[in-house]
């Protein structure tokens, strides 16, 4: 025979409201089941018998149901009475109200939502900034520790990984940096262009380029795909070896993570971050003569010409050359640090890559900010 589904029918006896359930009371109908009981309108103050003679199957969805139904009840000042609850049923219904949250769940606004939660929020955020300094710094002193005691001793210094990263950072990175420098200069060239043929000064393009490229656009976008590039492998290195508790293993063996891991990452990238940036300037300059020729009708040696003129007794090559270093250490040491913060878990290490790369494109811009300035200052 088979069960009915679960229902619950109300009756008048004796001044008091009956609640016939009867059926199956399962989670399968669970939703159906909740939304009849919120629809039942009683008459307050009135005493309520919930009759379960009926049930003939009943899991501990259905027990909470009729546990909540009862809470609720209790609640508008009804004398609720459950009847007839098969003893096998029992210890479901005792469990279930030792454990269960009959209760309706309430929702708190959020503390941050509040002016309060507001101002208590950028303290704490303003907190993790200082203490995130505060920790970038002291890793920067181990590391300046770390190579000025490698310095006094140069045969503690491990060419292999040094050259393995410099093919990594600098040779595997030729064709993405000569690409996107060669377009940019191609889109510098149209657009400049585009503006001074207004005035009959086409030839000044060649000078935009030169001071465009050779003083920030060269050096800048090639920190910034470096950054993309080697600052989130760096990190993502660096992580997987904490996750895999390899760094452990380096420190049970005598040997210094900063001088293993660290160090050569750095010097690799400080040697070659310079190199690609000429590199980078150089396609640039390619890709805006190359426009120029072609819309403009400069030819090459007239371009060439302009760009000595425009260059000539100015440090303007130099000044994008000298900020490379700097960028360089700036990847290197914001890519190893996030690596180093790894916790013991996966997720982390795609979490850190990610902020290392957002961190170190943004401190490099601020660091080209702060040369623009400076050089400004000294009318460099």
């Amino acid at each position: 025979m088979v069960s009915a589904a679960a229902t619950l029918v109300e009756t008048e006896d004796a001044g008091s409201v009956v609640l016939t359930a009867a059926g199956e009371w399962l989670v399968a109908t669970a939703v159906e089941t909740d939304r009849r009981l919120r629809t039942l309108e009683l008459p307050k103050n009135r005493r309520v018998t919930i009759d379960l003679s009926g049930v003939d199957r009943i899991d501990t969805a259905g027990a909470w149901l009729l546990l909540r139904t009862e809470h609720n009840l209790s609640d508008r000042g009804n004398a609720v009475e459950l009847r007839n609850l098969r003893p096998i049923f029992v210890p479901l219904f005792d469990q279930v109200r030792a454990g269960g949250q009959l209760a309706p769940c309430t929702h708190p606004r959020p503390a941050h939502y509040s002016l309060k939660g507001y101002v208590g929020r950028i303290g704490k955020i303003t907190i993790g900034l200082f203490w995130r300094t505060y920790s970038i710094l002291g890793f920067v002193g181990l590391v300046s520790s770390s190579t000025l005691r490698l310095a006094l001793r140069p045969g503690r210094l491990r060419l292999t990984p040094l050259i393995a990263q410099m093919e990594q950072t600098g040779v595997d990175a030729l064709p993405i940096v000569g690409m996107l420098a060669f377009l940019i200069g191609v889109v510098i060239a149209y657009q400049g262009a585009d503006q001074l043929r207004r005035f009959g000064a086409e030839i000044y393009t060649v000078d935009l380029l030169a001071v465009g490229i050779l003083r920030e656009l060269g050096v800048l976008m090639t920190a910034i795909i470096i950054a993309g590039r080697s600052g989130s492998a760096f990190t993502a290195q660096i992580g997987t070896m904490r996750v895999n508790e390899e760094i452990d293993a380096l420190r049970t063996l005598g040997l210094d993570p900063v001088e293993v891991l660290v160090i050569p990452r750095l010097l690799g990238l400080l040697l070659t971050l310079p190199m690609l940036t000429l590199y980078a300037n150089i396609m640039g300059l390619l890709g805006g003569c190359l426009m120029a020729w072609g819309v403009l009708g400069i030819t090459i040696p007239q371009f060439v010409r302009e760009l000595q003129y425009a260059i000539g007794g100015r440090p303007t090559l130099w000044i994008g050359v000298i900020k490379a270093p700097v960028f360089a250490v700036i990847i290197a040491m914001i890519g190893c640090y996030e690596g180093f913060q790894v916790s013991r878990s996966a997720e982390s290490v795609g979490r850190l890559t990610t902020l290392s790369v957002v961190e170190a494109i943004f401190l490099v811009i601020v660091t080209d900010a702060v040369f623009s300035v400076i050089f400004s200052m000294l009318r460099i």
